[in-house]
């Protein structure tokens, strides 16, 4: 039991340092910190994985102040992305949490850290990341136009490009929290794809997604996707209201997910065919200039039992 206890401690101090150091170089060394940085959480997931929750968050408590002490106030806006990120890696883990579950929990873990750190910002600092990022986009279109004027370009060049730069400026405006929404669920399943396999290797039992052929969203999808259509199409919406914002950004979610949808179904048709791999990867990379007609497929994958009908097809062709 004492041993147990010592070593559930060592541990504890250990994975603490390497998560510091991990973070030390992934904020000052160049180039290499492109590598370290997809490792963050992997320290206080294993540790996690391995103990309960209230030795777990003590680690997790040393683990900022380790960082808080070794790279200052600027080190501890990482600590707080990367550290309740692996706890809730390696929790969902050690309370035998499906990978869908754990990818949810740190989607949203990750996404209130950002949240709460933009609010952060705001009210201490007073610096909004987001006027910021938007006024450099400003600064930059702003000199290739003076560029475009310095090299000879014709009014019908400039007018064209002002009106192309107002028109992707403003798309970006109002997309921009679904847009981070989605770099935020992107990067958490980078990191588990990353992550999964090294616990893996470390003795950890880590949940497995079901194929990606096999993907069947939920019904409410498809019912979220029509009430949103609905409105869109039945209510004069004013740009830059709430509502036009909340429609908008609700479309670009949910028809990211029906094309996901869509992609999933064509992997399984490649699947029941027994086509070879390098067709679904073709079939992936050409799903995207035709995105329009992938999401029709996923809606109709959604609402309809295609599937069933493919598969008994094809068992109809084999007899």
């Amino acid at each position: 039991m004492q041993n147990q206890r010592t070593r559930q401690i060592t541990n504890g101090a250990l994975m603490a340092a390497l998560f510091t150091v991990l973070l030390a170089v992934s904020l000052y060394v160049p180039i290499l910190n492109l590598v370290t940085v997809f490792f963050l959480p992997l320290p206080i997931a294993w540790y996690s994985a391995k103990y309960p929750w209230k030795p777990s968050l003590l680690v997790a408590a040393v683990a900022f102040l380790l960082t808080f002490m070794a790279g200052g106030v600027l080190a501890l806006p990482v600590a707080f992305l990367y550290v309740p990120f692996g706890f809730m890696i390696g929790l969902s883990i050690y309370y035998g949490k499906s990978k869908l579950y754990m990818f949810m929990g740190s989607s949203i873990i990750l996404l209130m850290s950002v949240m709460l750190q933009y609010l952060i910002s705001i009210l201490l600092l007073g610096i909004n990341v987001i006027e910021e990022f938007f006024k450099a986009i400003r600064i930059s279109f702003a000199e290739n136009m003076d560029m475009l004027k310095r090299y000879g370009g014709t009014e019908e060049q400039i007018e064209q490009y002002n009106e192309t730069a107002a028109s992707l400026l403003g798309s970006l405006e109002v997309t921009m929290p679904a847009l981070i929404i989605i770099m935020i669920f992107a990067t958490v399943w980078i990191h588990l794809l990353i992550n999964l396999p090294l616990l893996k290797r470390l003795g950890i039992q880590v949940p497995k997604f079901p194929p990606f052929a096999d993907m069947k969203l939920p019904k409410a999808v498809l019912w979220y996707y029509l009430i949103v259509l609905l409105i869109s199409m039945l209510s004069d919406l004013e740009r830059g209201t709430m509502m036009f914002l909340a429609v908008t950004n609700a479309m670009l979610i949910l028809q990211m997910l029906l094309f996901l949808q869509g992609i999933a179904f064509y992997h399984f048709y490649i699947k029941v065919e027994g086509w070879p791999k390098w067709v679904t990867a073709v079939v992936t990379v050409l799903a995207f200039p035709l995105q329009t007609f992938t999401i029709i497929v996923g809606i109709v994958d959604l609402g309809f039992n295609i599937r069933g009908w493919v598969k008994s097809a094809h068992d109809f062709k084999g007899k």
